[in-house]
This record gives C-alpha cells, sequence and structure tokens, in this order.
C-alpha cells in the first residue's frame, strides 16, 4: 500500500484509566473499524489482569490485533511493533473496514504515525551492563551517566524509567550521537499515515478517582495472584514485568517481608499517578481531539460531531 492510499487512522490516546478502551469500542462500531493494541504490555501472553487487556465481551464487540501476540520472554520494541501494526492496518484497510489504533505507549504511535529515528539496534549485553549498574548503584546512577553525554535527554526522561534511560544511553554508546540530536534532525514533521489523535479529556481529581478504583478492582480480580504465578514461571526480569503496577508488586512478594495488601495497593495507586501525569506532559504538544467525559456515552450523530471539531486543550486540574 503505498503512502497515496495509506487509510486515515483514528488514534485514540490518553492517560491511563482515562477511558481509551470504551472509546475505541465505541467509535469501532460506529465506523466499522477494528483496534489496533498499541499498548506494550499488552502485546505479551500471560500479562492479562495488570494491562487492562479486552475482555471476552469486549474482544467479542469489536475485533483486536496485536494482543497476546509474544510470549514475555521475547521483548517487543517500537520497530517490530511498527511493523506489525502496519500489516494489521493494510489487513484492515483492505477488507472495508477502518483502522482505529489505541493505547498508552505514545513512542509506539508516535513512530508508527511520523517513522522511527535512525538510530542503532538494541544490543542485549549494553543493556544487561546497564541492568547490573542500576543494581549495584541504583537508576538514578544511570541517568547521571546519561546526563553527561546526552544532557537533553536526560532532562526529559525520569531518572527511574530504566527503559528509555538504558535505551538513550545505548544509542549514544553504539553511535557516539545522542538521541536526542538523532531525534531534533528527525524532526517527526513527515507523517506516514493521516491520524486523528482523540482522547477523553478528565478532570485530575476525576482521573485519580479512576485509577483508585480501577487498581482496586484488579486486585479483586487477582492481579496479585497472576504475578505470583508470573514470577514463579520464570517472568521475573521480563520487559512487561518493569510496566507500573507489576513492578511494584513483584518487588512486594519477592522483598521478602510480610504482605501488607493495604500498604501495597497504595504504591500501585502512587506509581500509576505518576504514569499518568507523563502521559499528560506528553500528550500537551500533540494535536489531540480531547472529547469529553461522556462522549462515549453520546447518540451516533452527536459523537461524529465531536470527531469533527477542532483540536483543544485537555482538562488536567
Amino acid at each position: 500500500m503505498t503512502d497515496r492510499q495509506k487509510p486515515e487512522l483514528i488514534v485514540v490516546v490518553g492517560p491511563t484509566a482515562s477511558g481509551k478502551t470504551e472509546l475505541a469500542l465505541r467509535l469501532a462500531e460506529l465506523v466499522g473499524g477494528e483496534i489496533v493494541n498499541a499498548d506494550s504490555v499488552q502485546v505479551y501472553r500471560h500479562f492479562d489482569i495488570g494491562s487492562a487487556k479486552p475482555t471476552l465481551a469486549q474482544a467479542a464487540r469489536v475485533p483486536h490485533h496485536l494482543v497476546d501476540i509474544v510470549e514475555p520472554s521475547q521483548p517487543l520494541d517500537a520497530a517490530q511493533w511498527c511493523a506489525l501494526a502496519e500489516s494489521a492496518i493494510d489487513d484492515i484497510a483492505r477488507r472495508g473496514r477502518r483502522p482505529i489504533v489505541s493505547g498508552g505507549t505514545f513512542l509506539w504511535v508516535k513512530a508508527l504515525v511520523y517513522g522511527l529515528v535512525a538510530a542503532p539496534p538494541a544490543d542485549p549485553a549494553l543493556r544487561e551492563r546497564h541492568r547490573q549498574l542500576a543494581l549495584m548503584h541504583g537508576r538514578p546512577a544511570l541517568h547521571a551517566r546519561l546526563a553527561e553525554v546526552d544532557p537533553a535527554s536526560a532532562a526529559r526522561l525520569n531518572p527511574n524509567d530504566f527503559v528509555r534511560v538504558s535505551r538513550a544511553l545505548e544509542v549514544f554508546e553504539l553511535s557516539g550521537e545522542p538521541l536526542s540530536s538523532l531525534q531534533q534532525a528527525h524532526g517527526f514533521q513527515n507523517q506516514r499515515y493521516p491520524a486523528k489523535l482523540v482522547g477523553v479529556a478528565r478532570e485530575r481529581s476525576d482521573l485519580d478517582r479512576r485509577i483508585v478504583e480501577r487498581t482496586q478492582q484488579m486486585f479483586r480480580a487477582g492481579w496479585l495472584e497472576e504475578v505470583r504465578s508470573l514470577l514463579a514461571r520464570g517472568f521475573a526480569s521480563c520487559r512487561a514485568m518493569r510496566s507500573v503496577g507489576y513492578r511494584q508488586i513483584a518487588e512486594a512478594l519477592q522483598g521478602g517481608e510480610p504482605l501488607d495488601l493495604g500498604q501495597l495497593e497504595t504504591q500501585v495507586v502512587r506509581a500509576t499517578r505518576i504514569f499518568a501525569r507523563r502521559q499528560r506532559t506528553w500528550l500537551k504538544d500533540q494535536p489531540v481531539h480531547w472529547l469529553p467525559p461522556d462522549a462515549s456515552a453520546k447518540p451516533d450523530g452527536a459523537l461524529l460531531d465531536l470527531l469533527d471539531r477542532p483540536t483543544s486543550e485537555p482538562c488536567t486540574g
């Protein structure tokens, strides 16, 4: 499929717990679409509850693509996901359906729509060296090393974001070029797909409440037992186990201290809120069509009318 023939994507974005799933389902039903997952944890098998994978009922409403496609021991990066997403999008469009990309891994969304920066491929040995450094001296030590060679990348990355800090440092160590310089040269100006970004705007207090409620529901659904089973199967060091919530639960289970479920739940809520704030920060510079919280419940015509409105600032409290 040539660039001129590429279909316009509806891309559902927004902070975690903002309502992306229901909005994507509603839009897919409305426009005859199918959903392409852009969540970097939902791609892995067995990581079900904490990644908020679509339920059987939701999957019955709308076909989903790129969910449960690899084992946790098989890391999937942005380039690999983009290739799979492009194939799924082409297949959906060829069948006369509308591709709807939905998920919270915005790096993947950006790579799909604007292309990837020309950077060296991952080096497992180098990443393991970074992991050992972080284990011995703490993640801030790895971040400090990045600040010495790529201060621009270090300034925008959280010191505890091991995956992205390691990748930025890896790029410099392999190429001699700061990742920030490569990104600046790339510019992200040439769209590979026409795309309309949409999301649900929520006040911060409303989003915080939804994060608490969703976390509680996940624990009731057996999230703790799921993580315990994943650890027993040898997935302690896989990429998905480092995601928000899974990491906090795994550390609690492996810590050797008596488990305090109330304290653990509070830790997961706090980590999720921090993650949501980072997501909101990233989205501030994106041309998102922010819809009201009740958008998914509106009649068909009213929802389509909302989609046609210009971009606006989200409500963040």
